[in-house]
């Protein structure tokens, strides 16, 4: 799937960018909560998902009282 074919934002994610988005629909994250379960090491070894994304993933989570599986 080119990046150009995912959209901007997907579910109650906040905009990360295509290339993040598009791996994490790869790997059938769609919303924050799938996010929280999460560990940030294993968001940034995903081929798309850069510290950047990761940040405003953070963020988002934050603003809902809550954070990474870390």
């Amino acid at each position: 799937m080119s990046t150009r074919d995912v959209p901007e934002r997907i579910g109650d994610l906040p905009p990360i960018g295509r290339p993040a988005n598009s791996a994490l629909l790869e790997a059938g994250i769609t919303t924050l909560d799938q996010v929280a379960a999460c560990r940030r090491r294993d968001l940034l070894a995903m081929h798309g998902v850069g510290p950047k994304a990761v940040r405003i993933l953070a963020a988002a989570l934050a603003d809902r009282g809550q954070a990474f599986a870390d």
